[in-house]
Formats: C-alpha cells, structure tokens, sequence
C-alpha cells in the first residue's frame, strides 16, 4: 500500500472505483511547516477540497465521501475549530454559485444539531439547490463519526424491536446498513488519506468493510490531481476477493 509504479498510466474507466473516501489530513502539519497558523492549514486544504471534488466528478467518479470534520475534532483548540467552521460558511456561500456550474449533488452527513443555525440553513439550501443534479453525489462529513453512525441506525431498529414492529430474529446486516446515511449510494471501493498516517480515524467503518486502502505521504494541502490519478492507478492494479479467491 503507499506503492506506486513510476509510469502513471489512466485507469479505463471499467476499472474507476464507484465510491471514493477522501480522509484529508494534513492541514496542520502543512501549516507548521510553513511557520503558519493551523488555521492557514486549513485553508488551504479547503481549496484543495474544491478542485479535487471537481476532478473526481470530471474522472467519472459516482460518488465522493470527503471527512471534513469528526465528532472528536471538537476537542481541538476553540479558536481552531471556529476557524474550521468559518471556512465551511464561506466555502457554502461560495458553492451555492460555485457549484451551478458542475454536475455535482451535494449531501452532508453527520449529526447536524450541535452546528449554528445559519450553518444548518446553508447546508439544507446546498442540498436542496444541488438536488437535481446527475452527476458526482458528492458527501461532506462533519461532525461525522463512524460508530456514531452505526449506534444511529441500531437504535432506530432497537426502536422498531420495541414497538413491535420487527423480531430481532430477522435483524439483517442490510438493516443495519439501510440506516446509515450512505445507504442508497454505491458501496465504497476506495479509501484514500494522505499525509502519511495509516488509520481510520472513525470514518466509514461499516461501509469500508470490503473498501480498498491507499495511504500516501503527502499532505491534504499539497494534493493534486495528479496524485488522485496515481491512487486510482494503484486501485486499478488491485485484485477484489471480497472473502474469496
């Protein structure tokens, strides 16, 4: 994983993973670098978020799932995560005209209620003025949490058991996943982080069951469509068993 032949080489469009999660990290990293504030981080790869959503829409990728902020991001330093959250005021003010001009369904997932109101309107006018959209379904995750998710769908089948209305017995894995904010999208084939990290960090963990990883030592900020191209390369190479042989 992380390995890549010197030759980049476009994969067909045959062998494009349907489902692509983007952990981008990096910003703080790219900004101490630098000598900068983290939040100049943050900046950065907030346009960098911009024109590789608008690559992996033009690459024919079906569906995007980008992790912008995580239930534990909260424990960041205040001042940050008030910066964080002014750049997803001004990236949706911007979107909401930016946008018009791609092919691009916009969704957040995540458990909205603990963000300010405007943020909460905004995100709802993104959705609704992106709905009739044909092309990329594009996720943005904030305050997203993986076993947030599952716990989420697991108490509405608790709840459905309680009343009545369904046996534990006949509980199914499709259940479970049918609550989940991505369960009428394509199953996730590839997980990309940069920044040379090599973990999860709660992200996806029941839709990345049988997902495809590819770490790459190189900083969210810094990331360009060139190294997308290079991860959906080395996806290309990759023989799926899916349990099997």
């Amino acid at each position: 994983m992380g390995l890549f032949r010197k030759k980049t080489v476009t994969p067909e469009p045959s062998v494009l993973p349907q489902h692509v999660g983007i952990i981008m990290d990096g910003n703080g990293r790219w900004a101490k670098k630098r000598g900068l504030p983290r939040k100049a981080g943050h900046a950065a790869g907030a346009q960098t978020f911009r024109t590789i959503a608008k690559y992996c829409e033009k690459r024919g990728i079906a569906c995007l799932t980008v992790y912008a902020f995580s239930t534990e991001n909260w424990r960041r330093p205040a001042d940050e995560v008030t910066a964080i959250m002014n750049l997803l005021r001004d990236y949706l003010k911007e979107s909401l005209s930016d946008f018009k001009q791609e092919n691009i369904r916009v969704r957040f997932i995540g458990d909205r209620t603990p963000l300010a109101d405007d943020l909460q309107r905004l995100m709802q006018e993104a959705e609704e003025s992106t709905a009739h959209k044909t092309g990329m379904q594009l996720n943005i995750a904030v305050n997203y949490g993986g076993r947030e998710e599952i716990l989420h769908s697991v108490r509405r089948l608790a709840k459905r058991v309680a009343d009545g209305e369904l046996s534990p017995d006949a509980l199914r894995e499709e259940d479970i996943g049918g609550g989940l904010y991505t369960a009428d999208q394509p199953e996730l084939d590839l997980i990309l982080r940069p920044s040379g990290e090599y973990r999860l960090s709660n992200f996806l963990l029941w839709q990345s069951a049988y997902a495809e990883y590819v770490f790459m030592d190189v900083l969210w900020p810094d990331f360009k469509p060139h190294d997308l191209d290079r991860a959906l390369e080395e996806y290309a190479g990759r023989h799926r068993r899916f349990g099997g042989v």
